[in-house]
């Protein structure tokens, strides 16, 4: 087998998931030909979907050292650093790379990525800021790249700019339908203006439903869901409340004693009110859920509120970190 065809191979295991076998042969090939800087960025990355960072980082140094201007060794050193949450080096790298490839799309995607989860770890504005604006860099090189736009949403939302936000998340969506975060930050947005623009709610327990089909091992649309499900169901208690008044109308207006004939009306009209408050309730709800959510939302909700995803396989959590909370680096997925 020729080096060539070795290392192709190892790229077709590594793209199936085979990581570990994908490794074995990039380390049969480095043993014959040490310094071959893209076959040691495979190992780097072989190391990392492994979860072994120390290995992932040697690797990477080690191709760095035979070809210093490596770009991709450059771009995948940023997202091993930012997976083991060294930001300050993970910064620095990423602004090294831009200075490589000033012009490359990816180097400020890098660079925002870095400025984004370190602005979020140490609660800097400043570099929420900075984020947004190498990220509208990187959309401007690239517009057709929808990890550029998701990452100017996020940002924007950030920032709390939600308009500029939703623009860049439907931009994602329209460039890649299948982005199961960009579904997900989408309906999180909608679900701010759920009391102040009709048909709101659905439209985001839609995308909701969206993300959670897309990515069956996200925990993060799923738990929106669920929490989307539990505020759902949680205001039954106003039908609930309205009935516990109901009745105690009731015992105040019908007097001790008082026989069928007197009674009757007021136990009637409290009846009516009552069932016509939880069969508005229940058609309420079936308006609202779409079709395809009523199932998911059967399932246990979570207590907390929803949660904000970032894009790629390397995300965990939703999102989501905040706006979401605070879930893994938004580097995407090599």
């Amino acid at each position: 087998m020729t080096a060539s065809t070795e290392l192709a191979r190892a790229e077709a295991l590594y793209e199936t998931g085979r990581y570990a076998q994908a490794g074995e042969l990039v380390a049969r090939h480095l043993a014959g030909e040490p310094e071959d800087a893209e076959a040691l960025v495979l190992l780097a990355r072989c190391h990392h979907r492994a979860g072994d960072r120390a290995a992932a980082l040697a690797a990477v140094d080690q191709a760095l050292r035979a070809e210093p201007e490596l770009l991709g060794g450059w771009l995948m050193r940023v997202h091993i650093l930012l997976a083991d949450r060294r930001f300050q080096e993970a910064e620095a790298t990423a602004r090294h790379s831009v200075a490589l490839a000033p012009n490359h799309w990816g180097t400020h995607y890098a660079l925002g990525t870095a400025l984004a989860e370190h602005g979020e770890a140490t609660g800097t504005r400043a570099r929420t800021v900075e984020a947004y604006e190498v990220a509208r860099t990187a959309v401007n090189l690239a517009p057709e790249e929808d990890a550029a736009h998701f990452l100017v949403g996020l940002t924007a939302q950030r920032r709390g700019d939600h308009a500029t936000a939703q623009r860049a998340y439907e931009a994602t969506l329209r460039l890649n339908p299948q982005s199961s975060e960009a579904h997900n930050n989408l309906s999180l947005l909608r679900l701010r203006r759920r009391w102040f623009r009709r048909g709101a709610w659905t439209q985001a327990a839609e995308g909701f439903v969206a993300s959670a089909a897309l990515d069956l091992h996200d925990r993060k649309a799923r738990y929106n869901l669920e929490a989307m499900a539990w505020n759902t169901a949680a205001g039954a208690r106003w039908v609930a409340l309205l009935g516990f008044l109901a009745s105690g109308v009731a015992r105040i207006v019908i007097p001790d004693g008082a026989g069928w004939a007197d009674a009757a009306v007021p136990l009637l009209v409290g009846g009516a009110v009552v069932l016509g408050a939880w069969t508005g309730w229940a058609v309420w709800m079936a308006r609202r859920v779409p079709p395809g959510c009523a199932g998911r939302c059967s399932w246990w909700p979570a207590t907390a509120g929803p949660c904000c995803a970032w894009p790629g396989p390397s995300a965990s959590s939703a999102s989501t970190r905040s706006p979401r909370s605070s879930c893994g680096p938004p580097v995407r997925a090599w």
